[in-house]
């Protein structure tokens, strides 16, 4: 059957999804399945909520994805240079994630296992689209990979639009060229997703239709996201809906404007000055140790004041309390290339990179009237986790078959159990722009494994004892090394991962 087919046989199913779903969310209050813990929550206002008889709309969800923001790149995290008080008070208002992962440590695969619900290495969508040239000495082959998102996966912009969702995409898309666009994937509406991962420029009309977006001589793109963000909050007010958020920034060309580029250029003259070497290297590159980029920490205040404004417009809007916010980047903070703006320090390395500075994400999510506010977690989750929580915080079906290799986080937002994960799993088979090679990982309790594809190596860390990936246990505890390497090659097979082969050696 044909694509065609199947959309619309899902659009037949969405004109009647408003008798055939279950009953409507009360503002989230009906108590959320757990499928680890039966333990009834605590929270007063979901004990209230339950009692009263007249049913709400269903939960609204904004979702706010940065590009290339670091673990370290928000004042919550512990920055002490840039200056971010909307995702400040984010976190004071919601529940901050402390070992909160990306699925891949470039941005596509990613993107693709939010909206999908399963690993890159499932979809066989492993590296940014259209990848990186492989070297000509690499002992290895490279694989064969997709540079497209399926259009036979069900988004979770499809699953909330067939329960009677607005949807709308806003921003960067990166999951293929026409026609693997948000408007084929689940959104009504689309401004600005495309094919291309970067913009020509931050500024308008330098960006030149790189995004296809028109705006005032001389706007921010993060501005112009924002307006257009606001429209669609302002369309649809009155029914639930998703507003995907999707910044370009804080991604390369660094450009910010010029008036925050003075501020923080002023305020890296006036800090301390950094003790130690400012860069240390990192395979055959060099890591930034330090945060006083003011181009860089203009673009993080502008993704800030843009978060800012969202919040604002659900205020004036009177959604606050029935609207769950969602904050998180696509991977690690860009720090050993193209102008090594930030620094992941106390974690290792960055962007393109499978040490902790290349995967381990900022995170929020706000859950008015039941998460506890200022609450935090420290149980490992990844990107794949966002489609079976918002299914579960909408009331809706879990779908299985299709968000795989996630977990609902209900458990942990109402601090009612744990998840019942035994470990999360990354395949990066490629070489980066930033200077990571081709390797796998897991991380299993206290303890991540890292394989190195090219050299044959492993290198095995406790994240507890030692967060910045410094010291290798993997020869003192042998065992353990070989425990995760055993469950990473069952992995591995299990989602049919695409290996690369040693070349043929010339005679």
């Amino acid at each position: 059957m044909g694509h065609m087919n199947r959309r619309n046989f899902l659009k037949n199913l969405g004109l009647g999804a408003m008798t055939l779903a279950l009953p409507v969310c009360e503002s989230c209050s009906k108590q959320p399945t757990n499928s680890v813990n039966d333990k009834k929550p605590t929270n007063s206002v979901i004990d209230e909520q339950q009692t009263n008889s007249v049913p709400a709309r269903k939960p609204n969800f904004v979702f706010v994805l940065i590009d290339d923001m670091g673990w370290m790149d928000a004042g919550c995290y512990g920055s002490t240079f840039y200056e971010t008080p909307n995702i400040d008070r984010l976190a004071a208002e919601g529940m901050r994630f402390t070992d909160a992962y990306a699925a891949c440590p470039v941005c596509s695969p990613t993107r693709a296992s939010i909206m999908t619900g399963k690993y890159p290495a499932r979809l066989n969508l492993t590296d940014w689209l259209v990848g990186r040239r492989w070297p000509k000495d690499s002992p290895i082959s490279p694989v064969d990979w997709r540079h497209e998102m399926p259009l036979e996966e069900i988004t979770i912009a499809e699953s909330l639009k067939e329960a009677g969702y607005a949807t709308g995409f806003v921003g960067k898309w990166h999951l293929g060229k026409e026609p693997f666009y948000p408007e084929h994937q689940g959104f009504d509406i689309n401004v600005g997703g495309t094919q291309i991962g970067l913009p020509r420029s931050h500024f308008y009309p330098k960006w030149d239709n790189d995004p296809p977006i028109k705006a005032k001589p001389g706007e921010y793109l993060a501005d112009r996201l924002t307006d257009e963000s606001l429209k669609f909050l302002e369309t649809n007010a009155d029914k639930p809906f998703l507003l995907y958020l999707s910044h370009y920034g804080v991604h390369t060309p660094l450009e910010s404007k010029g008036e925050l580029v003075e501020k923080y250029r002023k305020k890296a003259n006036n800090q301390p000055r950094h003790e130690g070497p400012r860069f240390l290297p990192e395979g055959k590159r060099q890591a930034r140790q330090v945060q006083d980029h003011a181009v860089y920490a203009g673009m993080v205040q502008s993704v800030d004041e843009s978060l800012g404004r969202v919040m604002e417009k659900l205020k004036e809007l009177n959604l606050t309390e029935n609207t769950i916010v969602f904050f998180m980047s696509d991977n690690g903070g860009l720090s050993t290339s193209e102008g090594s703006p930030t620094s992941n320090v106390p974690l290792r390395a960055g962007k393109g990179w499978l040490y902790e500075g290349g995967i381990r994400e900022p995170m929020i999510i706000k859950w008015p009237g039941v998460t506890k506010q200022g609450s935090q977690s420290s149980e490992p989750v990844t990107s794949t986790d966002f489609y079976p929580t918002i299914l579960e915080m909408a009331n809706l079906p879990q779908k299985p078959n299709q968000h795989s290799d996630g977990l609902s986080l209900v458990p942990l937002l109402t601090e009612s159990g744990k998840l019942n994960r035994k470990a999360l799993y990354w395949h990066y088979p490629h070489y980066s722009n930033q200077g990571g090679t081709p390797g796998g990982a897991i991380r299993a309790g206290d303890y991540k494994l890292i394989e190195f594809y090219d050299t044959d190596r492993i290198e095995l860390y406790n994240l507890t004892d030692d967060i910045t990936e410094k010291n290798d246990l993997s020869s003192k505890r042998p065992e353990k090394a070989s425990e995760l390497k055993k469950m990473l090659d069952d992995w591995r097979k299990t989602v049919n991962a695409q290996m690369p082969k040693p070349k043929e050696q010339k005679v």
